[in-house]
Formats: C-alpha cells, sequence, structure tokens
C-alpha cells in the first residue's frame, strides 16, 4: 500500500516535471518565433527605408529639375589645383554626400552622376565646398581658405581643354574632363595641367 502511494507520488512528480519542461519548451519556442517575426519586420523595414533613400532621394533630395534617381549614371574626371596644389576630394569628408552627384570608392578623381539634370554646382554644395563664378572656398570657410578672382589671381575653368567661364551650372556629360584652376598660370602651365588631367583615370562602376 505504501509502495503503491509512492510509486504514484514519483509518478505525478515525474507528470509534472515533464509538464514544466514541455511548458519551458513551448514558451522558448513561442520566444525564438516572436524574436524571428521582429528581426523580419525590421529587416524589411530598413530594406524598405533605405531602398526609399536609394531610390527617390527621401533623405536627401536632389536639387530642382533633378530626373529620377538612376536615370543616367555618367562619369567625369575632374582635376582642381590652387596655386598648384591639388585640391584632394577621396578624403572622407568629400565622399558619397548625395545619392545624385558625387565621388565614391575614396577615388577623388571621378564624379559620378546617377541622375539627368544635376549640375556641377549641386555636387560642391553637397560636399560643402563653396563654388561660383569667381570663388573657390574650401568647407572651412576661413578667410585664407577663400580663393576669389581678383587683380592678380584668377579662377579658371575648362571642359574638355575648353575654357568656359561658368562650372556651377555645368551637367556633365560622359568621359569629360573638368579643370578648375586658381593662380596666374601662363598657357603652358595650363597646358600642362591639361595634360595631367588627361591622364588621369575615369573610374566606371
Amino acid at each position: 500500500m505504501g509502495n503503491n502511494r509512492e510509486s504514484r507520488r514519483e509518478k505525478e512528480r515525474e507528470n509534472y516535471a515533464d509538464r514544466q519542461k514541455a511548458s519551458k519548451q513551448k514558451n522558448t519556442l513561442i520566444a525564438i518565433g516572436v524574436f524571428a517575426v521582429v528581426i523580419a519586420i525590421v529587416g524589411y523595414a530598413s530594406y524598405h527605408y533605405y531602398e526609399k533613400i536609394a531610390v527617390t532621394g527621401t533623405q536627401m533630395s536632389g536639387p530642382p529639375g533633378a530626373g529620377k534617381l538612376g536615370d543616367e549614371h555618367e562619369h567625369a574626371a575632374i582635376l582642381v589645383r590652387i596655386f598648384g596644389d591639388e585640391f584632394d576630394f577621396s578624403l572622407p569628408d568629400y565622399q558619397v554626400k548625395s545619392p545624385y552627384i558625387h565621388f565614391e570608392s575614396q577615388n577623388g578623381d571621378t564624379i559620378h552622376r546617377h541622375a539627368s539634370n544635376v549640375n556641377i554646382g549641386y555636387l560642391f554644395h553637397t560636399i560643402k565646398v563653396g563654388l561660383d563664378d569667381n570663388c573657390f572656398t574650401f568647407p572651412d570657410k576661413k578667410p585664407e581658405h577663400t580663393f576669389c578672382t581678383n587683380e592678380d589671381y584668377s579662377l579658371k575653368f575648362y571642359v574638355n581643354h575648353e575654357k568656359i567661364p561658368s562650372l556651377t551650372d555645368y551637367v556633365l556629360n560622359e568621359d569629360d574632363r573638368i579643370l578648375v584652376l586658381y593662380g596666374n598660370e601662363n598657357q603652358t602651365q595650363v597646358d600642362n595641367y591639361l595634360m595631367e588631367l588627361d591622364g588621369l583615370f575615369i573610374e566606371k562602376k
């Protein structure tokens, strides 16, 4: 009689332990399922958020009149020399600040334009470099880093060896070569910079 009672208690304890184990396993599976659903939702939302940024430029919209992001993909080489010193666009501060037009892959020689009607002025605006017909200004805006046309020095623009009066509204074409100079260069020096520009590799990808 006593043995039967003890046997029943042992079975009850085992059944209770089994129920507890099954309950824990069920709760664990539910938790894993909920976690997986949450991860899926976050992943889905993140994907579409960044897709929206990439496709529509919601986070950083393009300039007025810009075409749809991705409707064009053009490349051009650029060389900027201030008193003979090259301005380095490969630095992180100047890389991919807009999906519409940018420098990328730590390359400062190639401009990538990803939408129609996006001009050079907008590129410089996104990297916080001042550029107009008369002045080139570094991002820190310090007076000593502002280079404007005056009696002694001038800001000059060349596209495919042709001197042009303004660059800000220019929309680059495939394989363009753009030269920006500030100083008092003679024609021989300008020609040397144009030859240097012609030797730059235009990275296309």
